[in-house]
């Protein structure tokens, strides 16, 4: 009898080490899966942050780029802006020397005319370039303003949700300061004397009835 209970402990315990080996197999099976997706997605998150960097060293290009574009057109705007000046002192060298020109030439006219000889030609006739017309159209063309490019329609747009969100924030929190800056009329409780709005029939402290300091006074009626 109690070799039949040994053998039956032994049986038993030999079916759940055969369970529980199965179950570490599977469990070891598992884990190996885990590990190799362990593996692969760490893989993976090395090459995430490579291209991180990759994007973030770009990012920091262009923003360089467009720091040098900006001091560009600063050091342009300058330049046009003393060429502009230089311009219209020489435009105003012309035209004096324009004022200058024309009454000598008014002159010479009357004294050829005198002699029977033909009156010279003015400059426009000589050449265009030299009559003060040309030089104001020239004028109306160097004030010109550079366009800017167009921006594309989805920038533009995004642009602008960007400022209506913007305007929006800036008119709730104005509305905000200005509730916050109008509390509510208060009176004192003729009874605790602690605030209560001016309008509560009943102080919510103390339970007293709130009277008006000033009653209104009854209409008398007129005497019939």
């Amino acid at each position: 009898m109690g070799d039949e209970q040994e053998i039956m402990c032994k049986l038993e315990n030999i079916l759940e080490i055969r369970n529980k080996t199965v179950q570490m197999q599977k469990i070891k099976s598992r884990l190996k899966v885990e590990f190799e997706s362990l593996e692969s997605e760490e893989k993976h998150l090395k090459e995430y942050k490579q291209e991180m960097d990759l994007l973030l060293q770009e990012k920091m290009a262009h923003v360089e780029e467009l720091r040098l574009i900006h001091a560009d057109i600063n050091v342009m705007e300058s330049t046009i802006k003393q060429s502009e000046n230089d311009l219209n002192k020489l435009l105003e060298t012309t035209r004096r020397l324009h004022d200058e020109y024309k009454p000598l030439k008014e002159h010479v006219d009357a004294l050829r005319m005198t002699l029977g000889l033909h009156r010279l030609p003015n400059l426009n006739e000589e050449e265009e370039k030299l009559s003060l017309d040309y030089f104001e159209k020239q004028k109306a063309e160097w004030q010109k303003e550079p366009h800017e490019p167009a921006i594309p329609e989805s920038l533009a747009a995004a642009a602008a949700a960007a400022q209506q969100l913007q305007v929006s924030r800036k008119q709730d929190a104005r509305q905000t300061a200005t509730f916050r800056q109008q509390p509510p009329p208060m009176k004192a409780c003729l009874s605790c004397h602690q605030q209560i709005h001016r309008n509560a029939p009943i102080c919510p402290l103390c339970k007293a009835k709130s009277r008006s300091r000033n009653p209104k006074k009854p209409k008398r009626k007129p005497d019939e």
